[in-house]
């Protein structure tokens, strides 16, 4: 995770002081989408994928959240409040629990902590906004090259030969973050193959051409703490 996004220590400790921890194993929900919410959640160990079912009945994965990050965050003072999104576990993960009502308080009681949590939520905000216009300015094409691109700066490294996405993902599972289906992906990462625009090692993605999708979208050059996945 960036330092610039991390959530700020003060948060963090509201879930260590409670001290409720819940074990959930790989491909099981910590909840999902319209279910009643009364829980916020802080990821201990593990990666949770957050995501939401669009209208064509796809799964539009949102982001990637890992040790350190609070999830279920939209339901906060919101009454009969329901999950919006769904979080499915990636990996065997551990998770600290924290009461919505008694995160509401604490922060009614503590205006430093209100906005130090406000300044959290708004690159949230922005991040999934961008995601969105991705979706909607640029279409399926659009949808992947800035899904790359996000990728890269969470998990690319540089390589000799370019940057090297060191976070495993299928085809069907890239294909979630573009809201669009395996197929299209697949024909359109060919493309880029031809082009030599990326290659794929062993299950992972090497960009050797960056420059060549962020111009294609024609990318606002947007700061890493926005342009991400996780």
């Amino acid at each position: 995770m960036s330092e610039m996004t991390e959530i700020p220590s003060e948060i963090k400790q509201l879930f260590y002081s409670k001290k409720t921890v819940r074990t959930l194993k790989k491909g099981t929900y910590l909840f999902q989408e319209g279910k009643p919410a009364h829980e916020l959640y802080l990821i201990k160990s593990g990666r949770v994928q957050i995501s939401k079912v669009i209208p064509e009945g796809r799964e539009l994965s949102l982001r990637i959240c890992s040790s350190h990050d609070v999830i279920g965050e939209l339901t906060l003072f919101t009454r009969d409040a329901y999950y919006m999104l769904s979080a499915k576990i990636l990996e065997n993960s551990e998770i600290y629990v924290l009461g919505k009502d008694m995160f509401e308080e604490m922060l009614t009681k503590n205006s430093d902590l209100t906005i130090k949590w406000l300044k959290w939520l708004q690159i949230q905000n922005q991040q999934n906004q961008t995601k969105f216009r991705d979706l909607i300015l640029h279409g399926k094409k659009g949808a992947l090259y800035s899904t790359l691109i996000r990728l890269t700066n969470s998990y690319g490294k540089k390589v000799d030969s370019g940057i090297l996405i060191d976070f495993p993902l299928t085809n069907q599972e890239l294909a979630n973050f573009c809201g669009s289906s395996r197929e299209v992906v697949n024909r359109l990462l060919s493309e880029l193959k031809k082009k030599n625009v990326l290659e794929m090692k062993k299950g992972s993605i090497l960009i050797c051409d960056l420059n060549y999708l962020k111009d294609e979208i024609d990318c606002e050059n947007c700061p890493v703490s926005i342009c991400r996945i996780d």
